[in-house]
């Protein structure tokens, strides 16, 4: 606050010209508007500005210094029309902030160009407009390639807060990590924003992967974000941070912690008096009631919190409301409110552009009024889901979705299968149980495409063992829906300079493969898979254990690596195994939720591959790469 006093008294320097006064009042808006002191933001205008709704007075100025008044206008309307739910403030804002970049693209001043868009991109967030905003952020970003100014980090940050927003978690977590290094020299401010995004990421990401250690650095990245705004005296950003406390400990079950965290919150957003954070906070507060029960109570907070979100323009907050309104709504069995009131949180989500908050409501519908719902209405919201979430990269809202569609179809079939009335001549239950099981091991294996591993997930069975346990006894008319099983020879051969006589006697040896895994369900999956193949998989779940392995001489074809590990990660791993004279030729895969592309090659991998969505993939480019070892 020291500049903003230096500030203050530049500008009041009567010598001043029109245009250096008018650059004094924006730099001093955007100081205060920074850091979250909008009313005070909108008074350092002075005469340029009078408020929401009012045109900027820029007569008389150059065209740099009226594009920044434009450009600080457009912003304040956004965040005070967000703060105060005033009506159309949005639209107003993009229209101020896109009249600025037209001035300054004319001009080719590249770095307030690309300030200004970032500026734009959070109005069209603040909607719920990702799309919108992920391509003025690209657009932004391209710009400053080069750049390590602050404009650049601003606009990382903000592209990796829309990426989280839109469930893209693995996009954000690289923006993040591409961010981090800009920060050293950064404000307390700019700091405190870095790690309460990257807090929320991490959040979002050990909630969608059930990561403990996710939830464990988040809480140490919000508690970052709390002392670099608590330095620079930021008091409503430290409030954001108490509500994302409140909601993380709500998470994981500490109910107590979350209720301290968000009385926290309360109190600072209720004498910063920011309606839209109140209503948030009553929102998150909803949510821990209904884990605690208290279902009546919750359904009053978050009516109230719907209907203050309902006046504003930030229509992904509203819908979220809308949701937690339902879910309230259809445990205090007020079914025909509950179906309507969610039914209207997939519309608002959806007409803001925000396809992952309007497929999530849909999975609610199925989830809390099942008995309640037609077979007609089901199948539809299970659908709407699917065509919603198609792209999402949240690996528990694709579980929710697969659950969602297993139990409405079983009952649609069910229902077509036993009507209210059977024939009960020579009816055998037994035999009526198989043909049903027959049906879905039929269906699983077609969509799999006979192979008999992913059609054992698609049924939710523990192994493929069972499935062809299955086939071989009680449905053997089905084995040839299966894929042929693969004689598959080896590709790596004993090494032998002598006779040629002795090359050609040579025996195949079985390819030994060592896999690197701390998640049990990942690492038994993979196991199957790869034995399928017909290889040898040694397992191994810590990083310090993984290091002796390699550095032992132990014989292994190829190493299959996680980055994410206890002890030493998979980059440290991969480093060291290319120092061995003994590993410097062998093939090495990452396969990681987290580490890029580039960082796996440069370290020395020959293929990265990501969790969850290249797993099918694994086996097709292990054995790529034995090929060419051959080769």
């Amino acid at each position: 606050m020291n500049l903003a006093r230096q500030l203050l008294h530049q500008i009041a320097d009567q010598s001043l010209s029109t245009n250096k006064r008018a650059q004094l009042r924006c730099e001093l808006a955007k100081q205060l508007e920074e850091s979250g002191d909008y009313d005070a933001a909108r008074e350092a205008m002075g005469e340029l500005w009078k408020g929401v709704g009012e045109r900027p007075e820029i007569q008389g100025l150059d065209q740099e210094t009226a594009a920044e008044v434009l450009v600080r206008a457009g912003a304040l309307t956004g965040w005070i029309g967000s703060t105060r739910q005033i009506e159309g403030s949005q639209e107003a804002a993009k229209d101020l902030i896109t009249e600025s970049i037209v001035i300054f693209s004319a001009l080719a001043n590249i770095e307030k160009l690309s300030g200004a868009q970032t500026d734009l991109a959070y109005c069209y967030w603040r909607e719920g407009s990702l799309d919108e905003a992920r391509v003025v952020l690209h657009e932004a970003l391209a710009r400053l390639a080069y750049s390590e100014s602050e404009t650049k980090a601003v606009a990382l940050l903000r592209s990796g807060i829309v990426e989280g927003s839109a469930q893209r978690f693995h996009d954000a977590f690289r923006i993040f990590t591409e961010a981090a290094p800009l920060m050293g020299k950064s404000s307390d401010l700019l700091r405190g924003k870095f790690h309460h995004g990257f807090g929320t990421l991490l959040k979002k990401l050990g909630e969608a992967e059930q990561r403990h250690d996710y939830i464990d650095r988040a809480l140490i990245e919000f508690a970052a974000a709390s002392f670099h705004f608590e330095q620079g005296g930021h008091s409503r950003h430290e409030a954001c941070v108490e509500n994302n406390l409140g909601f993380l400990f709500c998470t994981i079950g500490k109910l107590a912690e979350a209720h301290e965290h968000l009385d926290r919150a309360q109190a600072l957003f209720t004498t910063l008096k920011d309606k839209v954070h109140l209503a948030q906070v009553d929102e998150t507060r909803a949510r821990v009631m209904l884990a605690e029960g208290r279902i009546v109570d919750a359904e009053k907070l978050v009516s109230g919190a719907a209907r203050m979100l309902e006046k504003g323009g930030e229509q992904s907050l509203f819908a979220e409301a809308l949701s937690t309104h339902g879910i309230a709504l259809a445990r205090l069995h007020d079914l025909d409110r509950s179906r309507v009131t969610l039914q209207r949180a997939v519309e608002v989500a959806d007409q803001a552009g925000d396809p992952e908050h309007a497929g999530q409501a849909a999975l609610v519908m199925v989830e809390e009024l099942f008995n309640a719902l037609s077979h007609s209405d089901l199948k539809a919201a299970v659908d709407r889901a699917w065509e919603l979430l198609q792209n999402t990269q949240d690996v528990s809202t694709l579980k929710r979705v697969t659950n969602c569609t297993r139990r409405v179809l079983s009952l649609i079939h069910a229902s077509a299968r036993f009507p209210g009335s059977i024939d009960w001549t020579n009816f055998s239950f037994n035999d009526e149980i198989q043909r049903y099981e027959a049906h879905f091991i039929r269906l699983a294996l077609r969509d799999s495409g006979g192979k008999v591993t992913r059609a054992a997930q698609l049924l939710g069975l523990p192994g493929h063992q069972n499935l062809l346990c299955m086939l071989e006894t009680r449905h053997k008319h089905l084995l040839s829906e299966r894929l042929p099983k693969r004689s598959r020879k080896s590709v790596i051969r004993h090494r032998d300079v002598g006779r040629s006589r002795k090359r050609r006697s040579r025996k195949a040896r079985t390819v030994k493969i060592l896999h690197v895994e701390d998640d049990p369900g990942v690492a038994g999956m993979m196991k199957e898979t790869l034995s399928l193949e017909g290889w040898d998989v040694e397992m191994c779940a810590e990083g310090t254990a993984a290091m002796a392995k390699i550095n032992s001489h132990t014989h292994y074809d190829l190493l299959l690596l996680d980055y994410d590990l206890p002890g030493t990660n998979g980059v440290q791993l991969v480093q060291q195994a290319r120092r061995l004279a003994h590993r410097r030729a062998i093939p090495i895969i990452i396969l990681s939720a987290t580490l890029d592309e580039t960082a796996a090659h440069m370290a020395g991998a020959d293929a990265s591959l990501r969790k969850p969505e290249d797993i099918s993939a694994v086996a097709e480019t292990v054995a790529r790469l034995l090929r060419s070892t051959k080769e």
